[in-house]
């Protein structure tokens, strides 16, 4: 049986189900949204990430008997509570974003309906995910708008906690990295691994020709040679005499990267290696990867910057009420006014207009009511953005594991598209297109 995701839960949304049950309130449908109020670190767009592993652990969002038996022991709810989550499965529905395409502030991301009951236990699982995932993946993709046609690979996993690392890969691979470092990762999520050898491996040996000659019998002369253990000039000298001028490529892990990948560059093509390609690995983020824009690098690999959001760990999104029946069974749109942290009530419907096939405006249609009246017909130079991810309580699978990972991975390519021109700048700025409001 699949480990419960049912405890990866804030303790104040079991005790507002435990005094929902006990007022009546429970049953009431309501409608919750999951949005951002602002894009973080003054990036110019967001990316999804993170759906298709929210649904897989919706699936296993259940209590079983060692999760009744701690709510019971803490005293964290009540019998009659714990009687209900024992029973406890999702027959909502939730609509949102594709993953993989873009955000911006007021997008309504995700959109759960169900009972409170239902509902409001889910909080902290989506926004665990969805901040987590989105944050990576939008760093990624700024990186790879940097890296332009050269491949990225991700390798940042002894950054992060075992499990953040796995879906720091997947997120890094939507938004544009062609490869990853974990092994976990290529498993779960289908997606290409890479890796020769670390400087341990050069100093295992007596010298730096005899890591080098073994890690050619090994791996063959298209793997890649490590040269910035000792001396990088001799290094290369060195590589290129043991391996001769047909080596796969040799890797930088330090240095002032682009005058060391000229200097390398050019000896490798004086010892006729001229198709010998140039990796760069060291404590890239998406500036510096720019900086390298006119070096003679063919390829990057991103750790710690990737798997922590470049500085932005986390892209700030929130799970809020924005509908519900009151006691009649009419529907109420219901918005929290706090200071800078308020919210938009009603049912969304999100659009993203394009004119000559680049975005204009994220805009979204509101409803005071539970049904929106705004269609895709109505706005006919329109890209409807949300779609059906749980209906009923059954989950579409096309949108968890490696096909889903690829279908999101494609789907951002062409989101990324419609961006204008100064959405793809790396500098800190308001949002690429506005988020317009209108009444259903």
């Amino acid at each position: 049986m699949p480990a419960s995701s049912a405890l990866h839960t804030d303790r104040y949304e079991l005790t507002m189900l435990d005094a929902a049950l006990r007022d009546g309130t429970a049953q009431r449908h309501c409608v919750f949204e999951l949005f951002g109020r602002r894009l973080s670190g003054g990036r110019r767009f967001g990316v999804v990430a993170g759906t298709g592993r929210l649904l897989s652990l919706l699936r296993d969002f259940r209590f079983g008997d060692d999760e009744l038996r701690f709510l019971r022991d803490e005293k964290v709810v009540d019998a009659a509570t714990v009687s209900f989550l024992e029973g406890y499965r999702f027959t909502g529905s939730m609509t949102g974003y594709r993953e993989g395409e873009l955000y911006f502030p007021g997008s309504p991301i995700l959109t759960v309906e169900g009972t409170f009951a239902e509902a409001v236990i889910l909080e902290t699982l989506a926004l665990s995910v969805l901040n987590h995932d989105s944050a990576v993946a939008t760093a990624a993709s700024r990186m790879s708008i940097a890296a332009g046609d050269r491949p990225l690979a991700e390798m940042g996993s002894r950054r992060a906690g075992e499990e953040s690392a796995v879906a720091a890969a997947r997120a890094a691979f939507i938004a544009g990295f062609g490869a990853t470092s974990n092994l976990e990762a290529g498993r779960r999520w289908g997606i290409p691994t890479m890796g020769t050898a670390a400087h341990a491996w050069t100093l295992l040996h007596d010298t730096e020709e005899d890591a080098f000659r073994s890690q050619i019998a090994a791996l063959g002369v298209g793997t890649t040679l490590l040269i910035d253990t000792y001396d990088i000039r001799a290094g290369v000298e060195t590589a290129i005499r043991v391996a001769g001028t047909d080596l796969g490529g040799v890797r930088i892990d330090s240095g002032d990267l682009p005058i060391v990948a000229g200097e390398v560059r050019a000896q490798l093509d004086e010892l006729g290696a001229t198709g010998t390609r140039i990796t760069v690995t060291s404590d890239l983020d998406e500036y510096a990867i720019a900086s390298l824009a006119a070096s003679p690098v063919d390829a990057y690999g991103v750790g710690t910057s990737v798997v922590t959001g470049s500085g932005v760990p986390t892209a700030g999104m929130v799970y809020k009420l924005v509908a519900r029946q009151d006691a009649a069974g009419g529907w109420v749109s219901v918005a929290k006014a706090s200071t800078d942290k308020g919210s938009k009530g009603g049912r969304k419907a999100a659009f993203r207009t394009l004119e000559r096939g680049t975005a204009t405006s994220e805009l979204v249609s509101v409803s005071d009511g539970f049904e929106p009246v705004s269609t895709a017909a109505e706005h006919p130079d329109a890209r409807a953005l949300q779609v059906p991810l749980v209906v009923d309580g059954e989950i579409d699978v096309a949108f968890e594991g490696a096909p889903g990972v690829l279908a999101a991975r494609a789907h951002h390519a062409l989101a990324r598209e419609e961006l204008p021109v100064r959405g793809l700048a790396l500098s800190r700025s308001d949002p690429a297109i506005p988020t317009v409001y209108v009444d259903a």
